[in-house]
């Protein structure tokens, strides 16, 4: 005789999207407290006047950091990209193809504080860009590459091996495969991993703080590459540290504005990310 099922698969279909449910609250409750503390610790310094004043505001930061966002995004996706194509679609399996994701793993690890020693070496004292706009994007971009490079390549594994063999059967080669069967419908997935690198980019304070960013410039907004920049994360660290005469409530209303940039960016990113998924449907 069969056993009789304990539950409805109905009901433990409900069980289970309810208990996920309480989990995405439980996990949603402090990121809203966290803001909410923000709101209330400088909420009366947050005002339009400090948003977009070039002289006492953090106008000159919020253009920065933004600045330097977008480039380290530029520099970072088409390598990162890249190697992901290549280690998922032409690189043989072996022990070299294992050591070199072991050796991207471990670098997703490392301490930023590490890859802005790198970057002051590399970019600002060898390559003589010297503390500057591309040498702070150039250590970002490092920074977040080999979150890139897992995110693309397990988005490039999701595609069902049917549609590479279809494509070739078909007569396309394997280049025109991959570029335009493969990385079409993978590319949600690529820009999940983007979104995450860009949203660890814009917070981060040790890589800008030896290769890029300053407290205050005479020319508070960078009209080239090798300009130096004025961006939140360095400047909430030298408020927070080095500043004792900046009251707290601009502090934190400078932390209130650091993040909402950042899930500014992030909402950009996933509407971005969920018009190319509609399409593909």
């Amino acid at each position: 005789m069969m056993p009789r099922r304990l539950l409805d698969p109905r009901m433990t279909e409900k069980i289970a999207f309810g208990a996920l449910w309480v989990i995405m609250v439980i996990i949603s409750i402090p990121v809203v407290g966290i803001l909410a503390y923000m709101l209330y610790r400088g909420g009366t310094a947050l005002n339009w006047q400090l948003i977009t004043s070039a002289q006492d505001g953090l106008l000159p930061a919020i253009v920065g950091t933004t600045y330097l966002v977008v480039l380290t995004a530029l520099i970072a996706a088409p390598l990162g990209v890249g190697a992901a194509i290549y280690l998922s679609e032409y690189a043989r399996p072996g022990l070299l193809l294992r050591l070199i994701r072991l050796a991207i793993i471990n670098l997703a690890g490392v301490p930023s504080v590490v890859y802005g020693l790198f970057g002051l070496a590399l970019f600002v004292m060898l390559l003589g860009f010297g503390r500057s706009l591309i040498a702070g994007a150039c250590t970002l971009a490092l920074l977040v590459l080999p979150l890139v490079i897992s995110a693309s390549e397990e988005a490039l594994r999701q595609i069902p091996s049917g549609l590479r063999e279809g494509s070739l059967a078909l007569g396309a080669s394997k280049w025109q495969t991959v570029r335009r069967v493969v990385l079409p419908n993978a590319l949600p997935g690529i820009i999940t991993g983007l979104i995450l690198s860009i949203g660890r980019a814009a917070g981060e304070t040790a890589p800008i703080l030896f290769t890029a960013a300053f407290y205050s410039l005479t020319d508070p907004f960078p009209n080239s590459l090798t300009d130096e920049i004025v961006a939140l994360p360095y400047q909430l660290y030298v408020m927070a540290t080095e500043a004792p005469d900046v009251p707290d409530a601009t502090k934190w209303a400078t932390a209130t504005v650091l993040v909402l940039l950042v899930l500014g960016v992030n909402l950009v990113a996933t509407i971005i990310r969920a018009r190319l998924r509609s399409r593909r449907r």
